[in-house]
């Protein structure tokens, strides 16, 4: 039989004693912490709920987390787009009202400033938050542009702007300064006086002509390339009658030359003299017509040309080269814009025809060949190689229509579009020089050469020859869905930006040509080119309809700031309200808790006097005195 000892373990005493103390403990940790219990199984039957509310708590400041970067990073692009408005509006007023004076280097002052201004716009594209670039696309570790010196200037091995604008500009003046257009020079005898293209996309287009010549005949332009023609016939032009000469120039803007028949010698600016018959008058027309061309090209058309060479460089094309091929004629020779697209042999024909039924298909969009009778996007079969690349325009949306030089046709997609072709009749295709399956994607255009003033296209700039401005992402889907953000369980902020967006894009390619060009001060047209092209800055500076503007991406960032704003302030509610619920739970009342260990620290003390007391009892004590 063994015998127990008195100890805390085994004793009932010593275990209420320790009973005690563990309540009291509790209750200690319960003051300090504020809390129920350190671990979930303390809390009790309202634990499952306690982690409802944390896991609701943490995703709240996921949340605001995630709003506090996302609003760092609107709150630097906002600052940018406000300074690139400010940087257009800056170049805006100063095309409008600087002075015409050049410097040494052939510049005015409004120039200088849009040097300035556009390295500003450049540095702001270039903006980060962070680690992160805002306006590269989902390339966010990558800048989103070349320095603004390399835009300008190009480098040892790529051509920059200011090189691109000075080819551009000698193929749309041409060898002889008249924009690439001819004026007649007939035999003495004849009246008429006829203005021609040379059939290349450079220089004067002719538009139409507008006559109150009496007793002449205008025929207005057409064929291909364009002429025009005024016959003066039997009857000189009273003094007064005026004949005017409308042209498109290469960036799209219009301009012309009004001539006015007089009988003052020397005949004053924009006159030609009205001779003894209408020989002489033809002639002394076809002089002063000859005169105002050139004057033209070197004054407007130099602007004009610069603009486009500035679109050309900033806003990449597809392009596709097709190889020099001939006709079927008798002997074959290299077919033209009006080589047919099918015919016999011996016949300026494709050397392999297009059949009714046959396809092109464009971008996806197929083009039908028919008999006879073609409307939509059909072709007759015997309609030209004109016929045909007018409609694969159409249907791709260039803006730089397709050539044909020397055999060889040049087709151009749309701007910042890939471009493909390919034909159900491979033969026929490759019969205009194309291969079948062709695609391209977009590229800088500039003129092919050298030579460059007898260029008859544009080709596709590449990495090793050409700068390639913008570098950072340019993949499919809207710029503004390269940046996503959660900031709530079913809202999610788009903030992505790409500077070759067209706001951003266009405002680049004015300001850019604005500092880029440099002008002869000795020219006596000198002025008149600065003035054309301030004028054309300005007012593509100015809002365009229909075009994307700053303004257009402020408001949609300002979109996406007040959708995290909203989800913000709610989840603010929110963590309020699941705090207060989770403290219900978890927290303890400390003033009752307080209360408790006043009692249990009472009790615990009665009970250590007791145990005491029992503990020095002995069997002697209970024993009677003899």
């Amino acid at each position: 039989m063994s015998i127990d000892g008195v100890s805390g373990r085994t004793s009932y005493i010593g275990t209420t004693i320790l009973n005690l103390r563990s309540q009291l403990n509790d209750l200690t940790t319960q003051l300090a912490t504020g809390k129920v219990s350190t671990t979930y199984a303390g809390q009790g039957l309202d634990r499952g709920f306690a982690l409802s509310l944390r896991a609701q708590i943490s995703g709240i400041n996921a949340f605001s987390d995630t709003a506090t970067n996302l609003n760092t990073r609107l709150s630097v692009a906002n600052l940018t787009l406000q300074g690139l408005s400010d940087v257009g509006t800056q170049v805006k007023n100063a095309a409008t009202t600087a002075t015409l004076t050049l410097n040494n280097s052939g510049q005015t002052s409004g120039q200088i400033t849009a040097q300035a201004a556009f390295s500003n716009a450049v540095a702001m594209l270039n903006s980060q938050s962070g680690d992160r670039y805002l306006f590269s696309g989902r390339a966010m570790d990558t800048p989103a542009t070349v320095s603004a010196d390399t835009m300008l200037k190009g480098t040892a091995t790529q051509a920059g702007l200011t090189q691109l604008i000075n080819e551009r500009k000698q193929a749309d003046q041409g060898t002889n300064l008249m924009g690439r257009l001819s004026v007649s020079s007939p035999p003495a005898t004849t009246t008429v006086t006829s203005v021609a293209e040379d059939g290349s996309p450079f220089g004067l287009k002719l538009l139409s002509v507008q006559s109150s010549l009496t007793g002449a005949t205008v025929t207005q332009p057409a064929g291909t390339p364009k002429s025009t023609s005024v016959d003066l016939g039997a009857v000189n032009p009273k003094d007064g009658d005026k004949v005017k000469f409308n042209f498109t120039l290469p960036d799209g803007t219009t301009d012309a030359i009004e001539l006015t028949a007089t009988t003052t010698s020397p005949p004053p600016a924009g006159s030609f003299l009205i001779g003894a018959d209408t020989t002489a008058t033809t002639a002394n027309l076809q002089s002063t017509l000859t005169s105002s061309i050139k004057t033209l090209s070197d004054t407007s058309l130099v602007a004009a040309s610069a603009v486009a060479a500035s679109n050309n460089f900033f806003n990449p094309v597809a392009t596709v080269a097709g190889a020099a091929v001939n006709n079927q004629n008798t002997p074959p020779a290299p077919i033209s814009g009006a080589t047919a697209l099918s015919g016999a042999a011996g016949t300026d024909s494709l050397s392999t025809s297009f059949a009714a039924g046959d396809t092109i298909t464009v971008n996806g969009t197929p083009i039908t060949f028919v008999a006879s009778g073609a409307t939509g996007n059909q072709v007759n079969v015997t309609d030209s190689v004109q016929t045909l690349m007018a409609k694969i325009d159409q249907i791709s949306g260039t803006k730089n229509p397709s050539t044909i030089s020397n055999g060889a046709i040049t087709l151009h997609g749309a701007d910042g579009q890939n471009f493909s072709i390919s034909s159900s009749n491979t033969a026929a295709l490759g019969a205009l020089g194309i291969a079948n399956n062709t695609t391209a994607t977009p590229a800088p255009l500039r003129v092919g050469g050298p030579p460059f003033d007898t260029a008859t296209n544009l080709v596709a700039g590449t990495p090793d020859n050409t700068v390639y401005w913008y570098t950072g992402e340019n993949g499919p889907g809207s710029a503004r869905g390269t940046a996503v953000a959660q900031v709530d369980q079913s809202i999610t902020v788009q903030y992505g930006a790409r500077a070759n967006e067209q706001a951003f894009r266009y405002l680049l390619q004015n300001v850019a040509v604005y500092a880029a060009v440099t002008t002869n001060a000795s020219n006596p047209n000198a002025s008149a080119q600065v003035t054309a092209l301030a004028q054309r800055v300005s007012g593509n500076l100015a809002p365009q309809n229909g075009q994307q503007q700053i303004q257009d991406v402020q408001a949609e960032f300002a979109g996406a700031q007040t959708a995290t704003k909203a989800a913000t302030d709610r989840q603010t509610q929110l963590k309020a309200m699941a705090e207060t619920m989770l403290d219900s739970v978890e927290g303890v009342n400390q003033d009752e808790v307080a209360t408790k260990i006043l009692a249990l620290q009472t009790s615990l003390q009665a009970s250590y006097q007791t145990t005491s007391m029992l503990y020095q009892t002995t069997l002697l004590k209970y024993l009677p005195i003899a």
